[in-house]
C-alpha cells in the first residue's frame, strides 16, 4: 500500500482529526490568536511558502487539508510538486499557502509542528534503511524494516504513517489488530509447553476476531525449537528478542533446517551501529523502536511574501 492510500485508511479512524483538534484547542484556546487580532485586519490576505530549513524526507503533507478544515481556516493550497516520502534539501519550497492572513497565522504553528515531527520520523527511518541495506552481501535479500508500538501517545497512526514515508513498514497499529505473545504471556509456561499453549491461543484468537498475524516472542533458541514443531499456519512470525548476530544466524539455520515457513523478526538492541550486522544474519524483519521514540523533528518555516 502506498503512503497516500495508507493515510486515507488511517484518517478513517478519526484519530488524526482528534489530534488536530487538540492542537487547535491548546494553541487558540477560547480567545483565538490575540496577536493577529491586534496586528492584522480581519479581511487581510497573505501568501506564504513552507520551506525546508534542513535536508529531510517529507511526511505530513497529507495532513494539511484536514488540518485546515479543523482550524476552519480560509486558506487554499497552490499546486505543489512535493509529496510525502520525497527527499528535500535545505531551502526547498515544500508547500505554498494563500488565504486569510489571520487564519493562516493561526494555523502556522500546528502545521509546522506536525510536518516537522513526522518528517523527523521519516528521515530517521530512511537513515536506518540505508544503513541496514549497506550491511548486506551482494545479492542477499533485504529484511523488512518495521516499527513498534513505542510511539508518542495520540500520535501513533501519524508516526506509523511517517515510517512508511521513510521506507519502513507499519507494524500492528495496536493490541486490537494482531497477536503478539510476549514473555509476560508465557511467564507461567515451561519451554516444553510453549508449542501447545501457543497453538491453543492462536486458535482462540482467530476465532474471536479478524487479525493481521500471530507472532510469538522468544529469548532462547530452545523456545524457537519448540515453536518450529507447530503445523504450518499456526503462527506467522517469531520475534527473536535481544539476540546478537551469532544467535540470530543459529535461529535462521534452525528455521531453515526445519523447512518452516515461519518468518523471523529481530528486535532489541537495534541501532545504527548494529543494524547492518543484524541484517546480514538472514532474518526476515528487523523491528526498531527508535524510528519513532528517538526521532528528532525536522526544521521547517513558513515564510510570508514580503
Amino acid at each position: 500500500m502506498d503512503a497516500s492510500a495508507l493515510y486515507a485508511d488511517l484518517a478513517k479512524t478519526g484519530l488524526p482529526r482528534r489530534l488536530f483538534e487538540l492542537a487547535r484547542d491548546e494553541d487558540l484556546g477560547v480567545a483565538g490568536d490575540v496577536t493577529a487580532q491586534a496586528c492584522i485586519d480581519a479581511h487581510a490576505t497573505l501568501a506564504a511558502n513552507l520551506v525546508a530549513r534542513q535536508d529531510a524526507v517529507l511526511s505530513g503533507l497529507a495532513c494539511v487539508d484536514e488540518l485546515i478544515d479543523v482550524f476552519g481556516a480560509r486558506v487554499g493550497l497552490a499546486p505543489n510538486s512535493c509529496d510525502d516520502g520525497d527527499e528535500v534539501t535545505r531551502g526547498d519550497i515544500v508547500l505554498r499557502l494563500e488565504g486569510n492572513a489571520r487564519d493562516l497565522l493561526a494555523l502556522e504553528r500546528a502545521m509546522l509542528n506536525i510536518i516537522g515531527r513526522l518528517s523527523g520520523v521519516a528521515t530517521l527511518t530512511a537513515l536506518y534503511k540505508r544503513t541496514m541495506l549497506a550491511g548486506l552481501q551482494s545479492g542477499q535479500p533485504a529484511p523488512v524494516l518495521v516499527d513498534t508500538r513505542k510511539t508518542t501517545p495520540g500520535w501513533r497512526v501519524l508516526e506509523k504513517y511517517a515510517v512508511v514515508c521513510g521506507g519502513g513498514l507499519a507494524h500492528r497499529l495496536g493490541l486490537h489488530d494482531a497477536v503478539l505473545i510476549k514473555d509476560n504471556h508465557l511467564a507461567h509456561i515451561a519451554n516444553k509447553g510453549i508449542a501447545a499453549f501457543v497453538r491453543d491461543a492462536a486458535t482462540k484468537a482467530r476465532e474471536a476476531s479478524p487479525i493481521q498475524f500471530i507472532m510469538v516472542e522468544v529469548d532462547a533458541l530452545e523456545q524457537l525449537r519448540e515453536l518450529l514443531t507447530l503445523d504450518a499456519g499456526v503462527i506467522d512470525f517469531v520475534l527473536l528478542d535481544n539476540m546478537g548476530p551469532d544467535r540470530l544466524r543459529e535461529a535462521v539455520a534452525m528455521r531453515d533446517e526445519a523447512e518452516s515457513r515461519v518468518k523471523l523478526e529481530a528486535s532489541g538492541g537495534v541501532n545504527l551501529h548494529t543494524i547492518g550486522a543484524i541484517a546480514a544474519t538472514g532474518v526476515d524483519r528487523i523491528a526498531v523502536g527508535a524510528l519513532t521514540h528517538q526521532a528528532v523533528s525536522c526544521d521547517f518555516a513558513l515564510d510570508a511574501d514580503g
